[in-house]
């Protein structure tokens, strides 16, 4: 297995041990990052696997996560508005931030009801100012998913925004589905601290095979997050694993 010696991949019985082990992997992030700096930053991601995790960090550790300290981004967002049953955001809106005492104004999210260029370059400008740099941001989590052919976040394959270097967020066109959404670009991932994976199900098992076993040679956007000084953790569901 051609993995990355930042790359750290534990695989789990179901998708429920998934999800609770990637809270505790959360809940372990927060304490160290507002211990060392005052604040825990994280992107989140959308899809069913953060679903379950989003309601296990609303329940189980809603009184033991220092949420006011807790700073929510997100990876990419759709062009639809905070209501839609697409939104990145009411997913985690729904299953976490209406269950948690997060202040208003730690919750940063993608404006997707706008123009996606004018989505970016507000997300952009709340970043900077969140960070107090117009450098590359270091969050100290980012959750990312894995789809079928190797996208994560909306970083596609053979798109150019995966050549991106300048710039915190753009907008991006899915031509699989034909929809707009505004994305984190590589830099931004690769300067976290921390990087966790989310795959679930035996129709991930493909695309995880080729990226963990083939490693970076073949160039799916998953294959290109390698971390300039943190780590990458895969968790995986036994189905999702069960190629390598």
């Amino acid at each position: 297995m051609e993995t990355s010696l930042k790359d750290d991949i534990r695989i789990l019985p179901d998708p429920e041990s998934l999800a609770q082990a990637a809270a505790t992997i959360f809940a372990d992030a927060a304490d160290h990052a507002i211990a060392d700096h005052g604040r825990f930053s994280v992107a989140l991601s959308g899809g069913t696997t953060p679903r379950k995790l989003f309601r296990i960090l609303g329940t189980i550790y809603c009184d033991t996560v220092k949420w006011n300290s807790v700073q929510l981004f997100w990876t990419d967002e759709r062009s639809v508005p905070p209501d839609h049953k697409e939104s990145n955001y009411k997913l985690a809106y729904d299953e976490l931030i209406s269950k948690v005492s997060i202040p208003h104004g730690n919750i940063h999210r993608i404006l997707g009801e706008l123009a996606p260029a004018e989505a970016a370059k507000e997300y952009i400008e709340a970043a900077q100012s969140h960070f107090g740099t117009k450098g590359i941001p270091v969050f100290d989590l980012i959750l990312l998913g894995l789809g079928q052919d190797g996208h994560t976040a909306s970083l596609f394959p053979g798109s150019t925004v995966l050549q991106e270097q300048d710039h915190f967020a753009v907008p991006s066109y899915s031509e699989s589905v034909g929809n707009w959404r505004v994305t984190l670009t590589l830099p931004v991932v690769n300067n976290a601290v921390n990087i966790v994976f989310l795959v679930s199900g035996k129709s991930k098992s493909g695309i995880v095979s080729k990226i963990l076993s083939e490693g970076r040679r073949h160039l799916y956007p998953a294959s290109l997050v390698n971390p300039i000084k943190g780590q990458i953790t895969w968790l995986l569901d036994r189905e999702a694993a069960s190629e390598l």
